[in-house]
């Protein structure tokens, strides 16, 4: 063969081969159509496009490469990328996608897709990003994902995926992120996930995972970030999670872990800057070496059952953010108890301080004001502190929310508390502050929630709580305020949630501000002085849900405008000195369930239509009579509680109704099928009890609570002129309980008083 055949050989082999420019050419176009087409498929199937509509340059008579979103290679002219991202998109990702084959980037996030993952997702083997995350996708994971093998980043986030994660995973070897959580994904975490040595992010929160965390997990040598909060996992944390010493981010929150924290799991993790182990049931003492980890910012241990006191160490964190400890067992002793809180001077970017709900005593040193001036949430509430509340406390400029309720606090409320100005929460409840209420708190223009009750404060509730424009609820209620209600704090339209001012010395009549009440939900005015008249403007309280106001003084009748409030579910108006009759138009309340007018001076006919059907949920004892509540009437309500405390039901419940009342429903299971209506937790501890390390028979126990239900029921005939007397109740309860101590004596023997 010459040269020239060679030659002419030569060139027909490159004109027959795949990739000659010819063959490439019709190549390229025709997997540049198919792109065009898996593109214009995916377009179809957005339903919505509201962000200017974005799509409108995927014109099928232009480039697509030109497209919004769209990334193509320079030489092949291939789709590799597709970013629509918080583009406010709706509908279905289309199958189409998987032939986009060149893709290696794919960010739909921020939109509200639905609908499940293409199950021919795993065809996209170049992919190396794929991110879905915070849309409504749902359906369970495509088990072919596990073919896109150049992935990088898998992230999911925050979608409505379930069933359970591939156990095939680790072929994502070269996976580096791997984001699942705010999913309903069920069943355990796979084991196989540890085999991936390049992952430096895994989050699995708020999903339904249950079972033990893996210990393989610990082979990830490079993990930085390890989010398994909100979950229901079980059993001990593996030694080697604490052996991951990259990890920088370890929240485990929200699960039913337990067992102890290693005591230098600050050691083993040096690189820590965020510690969350909250809500689990971890014992033990707080891990001091936690304490010497100088670049931590957030420390989170609440809600588990650690005793022990704070170690020391606290001063050595200059960047900690967040300190919380609350709800545990955590103890301390002696006036300066609370000395740690000193240490805390120097971690000037701290935000949030925790410590309620544990067993800690001592004084609030006068240090605290010296904490950083960035700090915005300071929790002591429901633990042993006791001396006063330090002046010091003002210093803390940027305080949002301050709560030291439940406490053995005393003194006067600090007039500095009136210098945070950025105050939104103070609840200083359920302690023994005295003094009257500081009018400059009415200064307090941001403040949302006002908790003072249970004190033992006096004085008048000050006019200038009107300035409080943003208040949403107020609970001053268990004090000894006195005086008048003023109307500044009923015209705050702000007011929602809650106002509670009883159980005080309150009198005189209510303000006429009374019905600019419009938006409040619950008002509690219930054992104070208060007389006059309810005030018609109640119409205007439209939004009101719950009305105390027993226990008090008023007089006149019920105001027809009642009945106006259609929201009303409880109304209370025993205890007064109302008469006239019932009106009738408050049957028209539809969702009223509860109504207690009893113990007034109310005459005539009771309404029979609405709630008045079902009188179990209607108090109207003493109706009629006049004078004086009756005893008679007080051994009824005692005898709805006792029935009420031992079947678990109270009278409102929803299986009450059309005829039938707990105590009709109590009397027809009396005396031989008692046992059926009895609260099963309560038959329980009956059977539970011993005496002198023997059980007590089953006869025995039965005798005991038919004798109790036979007192409920005496307790609540209709007539009150047969209703058994207090004394009577007394009696027998107290033989009921000398049975139970002594199972060999009769409950029905002497009756005797102590």
């Amino acid at each position: 063969m010459n040269f020239l055949q060679i030659l002419l050989y030569a060139i027909l082999a490159v004109l027959l081969s795949s990739q000659s420019p010819l063959r490439v050419a019709d190549s390229a176009s025709l997997s540049n159509l198919t792109d065009k087409e898996s593109l214009i498929s995916f377009k179809s199937l957005i339903t919505t496009n509201p962000s200017n509509n974005i799509l409108s340059s995927w014109d099928q008579n232009s480039t697509f490469c030109n497209w919004t979103g769209i990334v193509c290679d320079e030489f092949s002219q291939r789709v590799v990328g597709l970013d629509l991202s918080g583009l406010e998109l709706t509908g279905t990702i289309s199958p189409h996608l998987a032939n986009l084959s060149f893709l290696r980037f794919l960010h739909l996030q921020d939109n509200q897709f639905t609908g499940p993952l293409p199950v021919r997702i795993g065809d996209l083997s170049r992919l190396q990003v794929l991110n879905i995350s915070s849309n409504r996708i749902n359906g369970a994971i495509p088990p072919n994902i596990s073919r896109c093998s150049e992935l990088k980043t898998l992230d999911l986030m925050g979608n409505q995926i379930w069933g359970r994660i591939p156990a095939d995973l680790d072929r994502l070897s070269k996976l580096q992120v791997l984001n699942m959580g705010r999913n309903q994904l069920s069943g355990p975490i796979p084991p196989s996930i540890g085999n991936l040595s390049s992952l430096t992010t895994l989050n699995l929160i708020t999903n339904t995972l249950s079972g033990a965390i893996p210990g393989y997990l610990g082979r990830l040598q490079n993990l930085t970030k390890l989010e398994l909060s909100i979950n229901n996992l079980t059993g001990t944390v593996p030694s080697s999670i604490y052996n991951i010493s990259s990890l920088v981010f370890i929240a485990l929150a929200s699960n039913r872990l337990w067992g102890e924290i290693p005591g230098d799991v600050g050691d083993k993790l040096p690189n820590l800057i965020n510690f969350n182990f909250c809500i689990n049931k971890f014992t033990g003492s707080i891990p001091g070496s936690l304490h010497n980890l100088t670049n931590i910012q957030t420390i989170r241990m609440a809600s588990n059952l650690l005793d022990g006191s704070v170690p020391p160490g606290l001063g050595n964190l200059p960047d900690l953010r967040m300190y919380n400890i609350g709800f545990n067992r955590i103890v301390s002793s002696g006036d300066d108890g609370l000395s740690f809180i000193t240490s805390l001077r120097n971690s000037t970017r701290l935000e949030f301080l925790a410590m309620d709900g544990n067993l800690l005593e001592g004084v609030i040193p006068e240090s605290i004001g010296d904490l950083s001036t960035v700090l915005s949430k300071l929790y002591m509430g429901g633990n042993k502190i006791h001396g006063t509340i330090p002046p010091s406390i003002g210093r803390l400029s940027n305080l949002a929310l301050l709560n030291l309720s439940h406490n053995s606090l005393s003194g006067e409320i600090p007039l500095e508390i009136s210098q945070l100005e950025e105050l939104q929460m103070l609840g200083l409840a359920g302690n023994e502050i005295s003094g009257e209420i500081p009018s400059s708190l009415g200064d307090l223009t941001k403040l949302n929630k006002l908790e003072l009750f249970g004190n033992k404060l006096v004085g008048r509730i000050p006019t200038s709580f009107g300035n409080l424009k943003k208040l949403l609820s107020m609970d001053l209620s268990n004090n000894k305020l006195s005086g008048s209600i003023p109307g500044e704090i009923l015209s705050l339209s702000s007011l929602s949630t809650l106002l509670n001012l009883s159980k005080n010395s309150l009198d005189g009549p209510l303000p006429q501000e009374f019905g600019n009440s419009e938006n409040v939900v619950t008002i509690d005015l219930s054992h104070n002085r208060l007389s006059g008249s309810i005030p018609s403007s109640i119409e205007n309280c439209k939004s009101l849900v719950e009305l105390f106001m027993a226990s008090n003084s008023f007089s006149g009748g019920i105001p027809d405008t009642l009945a106006e409030v259609k929201g009303l579910q409880t109304l209370d108006l025993s205890s007064n000195q109302l008469s006239g009759p019932i009106p009738r138009n408050l049957q028209e309340l539809q969702a009223l369930q509860f109504l207690n007018l009893s113990f007034n001076n109310l005459e005539g006919e009771v309404p029979k239509d609405g709630l008045f059907r079902n009188l179990s949920r209607v108090h109207l004892e003493e109706y009629g009579m006049g004078g004086k509540p009756s005893p008679r009437g007080d051994v009824y309500s005692y005898g709805v509680m006792l029935l009420e405390l031992f079947t678990g039901k109270s009278p409102t419940h929803e299986s009450f109704g059309g005829g039938i009342s707990l105590t009709k429903w109590v009397q027809s299971a009396f005396p031989t099928n008692i046992m059926e209506v009895l609260d099963p937790e309560l038959l329980q501890q009956v059977a539970d009890l011993h005496h002198e390390g023997r059980s007590i028979s089953p006869e025995v126990q039965r005798e005991c609570l038919v004798t109790i239900m036979e007192v409920g029921l005496s307790c609540t005939v209709d007539s009150p002129d047969r209703r058994i007397s207090m004394r009577d109740v007394l009696v027998k309860l107290l033989n009921t309980r000398d049975t139970l101590l002594n199972p060999l004596s009769s409950i029905n023997g002497k009756n005797r008083m102590p």
